[in-house]
């Protein structure tokens, strides 16, 4: 192999000299530029840390926490880069990298812990250094809404995508697919037991598709948007309730009887909806919130005492957070290849990068019946 930037034919001639591409310095990225205001700018071009890997972005989507925090949820400073779902292809990696190679296509998760303190090794990874501490990406340091992102503790967190698998698919894994499985995994599904959704975004859509994977007898879910309805149906919902036509609680009690289902799931953040799951699951029962309650940042969170048995109902309370780690990554991955789930239909509007902040601007007024937007580079 010639390493003088030469070219040499197999007679051993040299041909045209070709130097090596000089690496780019400076790159465009999604950024707060105001008070609910995106755009794009000019940034240099990361460099990583000892632990750390620089992916150059292939593809992102847009989540609706990506809204929430701007609208003051999370302190994000003006001109840090958003987003947090993006797979791309390994451009450098940290001198202490030992697991991740350049050149490698690769997915990360929005939560991306250290897996080295406290919080990792008891088995909370999510927490990772403290509360909500693995979600690091556009909270504390800049996102990956960006033609390159530096992942954090590299070996722990990144994953080689399989060759079967699209860039698109691949997306899913990073956060809402895995969050609303895992809300799933959270649940206690017994095996041919009855199970709520409350809300059918993405992460609702994926907590459905989880809970017939789990086993689940009877799913119940409730949306109030037409294309969210039959998502919800094809992911495998046996009743989809509009909430705004009747009441939800009544009619998922007519269904599985007065003391209720066995699990229930938020899948929104509202206060609401989180009423409403602990209302729907009977005694002894396991509600798992899965929604973001950023929106309705100031203020408790209501219980309803009658329902929760004055505190003596025996039902579980669970929060979850999208776990984080490659070997998470892995897990959700075969499920694709195996084609046991197919997150894609949930794709419903795609961008280029340079139209990214129109992409925002339509998540965040929610329109044109938008679930998950794609960006490609």
């Amino acid at each position: 192999m010639s390493t003088s930037g030469l070219t040499t034919t197999q007679s051993g001639s040299q041909e045209t000299a070709k130097l090596p591409r000089p690496r780019r310095v400076t790159m465009q990225a999604l950024t707060l530029v105001a008070h609910n205001e995106v755009a794009l700018a000019e940034r240099p071009v990361p460099e990583p840390g000892p632990r750390d890997a620089v992916v150059r972005t292939t593809a992102s989507m847009m989540c609706a926490s990506d809204v929430h925090n701007l609208s003051g949820a999370m302190a994000v400073p003006v001109g840090r880069v958003l987003g947090h779902e993006s797979v791309g292809i390994v451009s450098r990696v940290g001198d202490a990298v030992t697991r991740v190679r350049e050149g490698e296509r690769v997915a990360v998760t929005s939560v991306t812990p250290c897996g080295c303190c406290d919080f990792c090794q008891s088995g909370a990874p999510q927490q990772c250094g403290g509360g909500v501490g693995g979600y690091k990406f556009t909270t504390q340091q800049d996102g990956s809404l960006a033609e390159y992102f530096v992942v954090p503790d590299a070996d722990f967190n990144v994953a080689r995508i399989p060759d079967e698998l699209t860039d698109e698919q691949a997306l899913y894994a990073t956060d809402s697919m895995s969050t609303g499985l895992a809300a799933a995994e959270q649940a206690n599904i017994p095996l041919g037991g009855t199970v709520a959704v409350f809300a059918q975004g993405a992460v609702g859509l994926s907590v459905t598709a989880g809970a017939r994977l789990l086993g689940a007898g009877t799913v119940i879910t409730t949306a109030t948007r037409p294309l969210n309805a039959r998502l919800s149906a094809q992911f495998g919902s046996d009743l989809v309730i509009n909430p705004r036509h009747e009441d939800a609680i009544n009619k998922i009690r007519d269904v599985v009887g007065q003391h209720g289902v066995d699990c229930a799931i938020e899948a929104l953040g509202t206060h609401e909806t989180f009423e409403q799951a602990v209302r729907a699951t009977k005694a002894g029962g396991t509600v798992v919130n899965a929604g973001y309650h950023g929106w309705q940042a100031t203020g408790p969170l209501p219980i309803p005492l009658v329902s929760f048995g004055f505190g003596m109902g025996g039902k579980t309370i669970r929060a979850m957070l999208c776990p984080g780690g490659s070997e998470r990554l892995q897990r959700l991955f075969r499920l694709m290849v195996n084609k046991r789930i197919d997150p894609t239909p949930m794709t419903t509007h795609r961008f280029g990068f340079g139209d990214a902040a129109k992409a925002f601007d339509l998540l965040a007024s929610r329109a044109d019946g938008i679930i998950k937007p794609l960006i490609t580079y």
